[in-house]
Parts: structure tokens; sequence; C-alpha cells
């Protein structure tokens, strides 16, 4: 009895060799090859958490900075914080805190400049949209209406779409082409939500364009929020 189980042990063990010798190396490198991509993913996850912490880090200071009034310091940071860390969201939200505080200290071209990067480069859409509305604002009041169009041409996220149809309509108004107005603050109407607070500045514009925003009200209307 021993010696039968003795046989089919090594025959067992025969076999398992054999099937060791034929497919090792694959198995092994296949092994390899898993636990390896594991460990870059983890490697990849705690760099990015690394890089993100670093990048929140010079956020709070462009904010504090840009609280304090000091915008020289705050440029300073979103320079620090796009030139490392440029793909972090922190560092696209510090381009619009920047953006902001410096149209409000009168540096228009600071702001657009800021901007552009964050429409450019954000990795976030919503980000980038709002990066490109505002930008297209600048523009007009430099009036480079053509210039503000390109930025609405992007392809935005739906909820900015009757936004982007509203600011459309204002450059298209102040160059006087009032069909081409019209048409787009009739599609910036019937996107917004009927509650919206900017749903009533778009019927005034309506309205001194000759149309009974009324008119509009059995057409379907949007969800975009103001």
């Amino acid at each position: 009895m021993a010696s039968h189980l003795d046989l089919e042990e090594q025959e067992q063990l025969d076999q398992l060799k054999h099937f060791w010798k034929t497919y090792g190396n694959l198995i092994s490198w296949l092994l390899i090859a898993v636990f390896g991509s594991i460990a870059a993913m983890n490697g990849w996850q705690w760099y990015e958490r690394t890089q993100s912490a670093k990048a929140s880090a010079i956020y709070d200071e462009v904010e504090r900075a840009v609280q304090a009034g000091d915008f020289a310091r705050a440029e300073q940071g979103f320079t620090d914080v796009r030139d490392k860390f440029g793909g972090t969201v922190f560092a696209q939200q510090a381009g619009l805190l920047v953006a902001q505080a410096a149209a409000d200290k009168g540096q228009p071209d600071a702001a657009r400049a800021a901007l552009a990067w964050v429409a450019e480069n954000a990795s976030d859409e919503g980000l980038q949209a709002i990066a490109r509305l505002r930008l297209a604002a600048l523009l007009v009041q430099a009036k480079s209406y053509d210039e503000a169009l390109k930025q609405l041409e992007a392809e935005l996220p739906q909820e900015f779409a009757p936004l982007a149809a509203d600011r459309r309509g204002d450059i298209y108004n102040l160059q006087g082409k009032k069909a081409e107005a019209r048409a787009e603050y009739e599609r910036a109407w019937k996107g917004l939500e009927a509650q919206a607070d900017y749903r009533r500045m778009v019927e005034v514009k309506l309205t001194a364009l000759g149309v009974d925003p009324k008119s509009l009200a059995g057409e379907k209307a949007g969800g975009a929020r103001s």
C-alpha cells in the first residue's frame, strides 16, 4: 500500500515538475507584472496625495494673501503652484482666485493670463468652464469681441450652456447683431430653471429686444443653475 502511494506521489511530483518546467517562466513573469502594477498604482496614489497636499498648502497661502490685499504675494503663490503642481485642482482654483483679485485691482492683463491658463489646463471641466466664461467677460470689456466668442465656442458642460448663450447674446448685442443676440438670449432663457434669479436678467434683455418671455414659456426649459 505504501509503495503504491509512493508511486502516485512520485508521478504527481513528476507532473508538477514538468508543468513548472513548461510554464514556470511565464507564470513568474505574470506574477511580476501583476505585483509590479499593484506597486506602481500604490506608488502613484501616494505621489498624487503628496502632490495634492503640497498644492493645498500653497493654495492656502494664496487665499490668505488675497484676503490680506497682498496681490504680489498671491500672484507669486499662484506661479509656484502652477509651475510645480499644475495638474492639481488647487492650482486651478488658485488661478481663478488670483484672476478675480487682479480684476478687482484693475489689472486685466494679469486676470486674463490667469484665466487663460485655467481654461487651457484645468482637468476639471467645471473650473474650465468658469474660467472661459470669466475670460470672455474680460475680453468683452476690452472690446475683443471675436476673442470672447472663441472662448465660448469651446464645448462646455451642459449646466453652463445657458450662461454661455447669455454671454454670446451680450456680445452680439454690443456688435449690433440683434437677431443673433435674440436667438442666444432665447436659448439661455429656455435652458435656465424657472426659479433662477439669473433668468430674470435674461428676461429683461429679451424684453429690450422686443421679445415677450411669456411667448417662450410653453417651450421646455433646462436645468442650469445661475
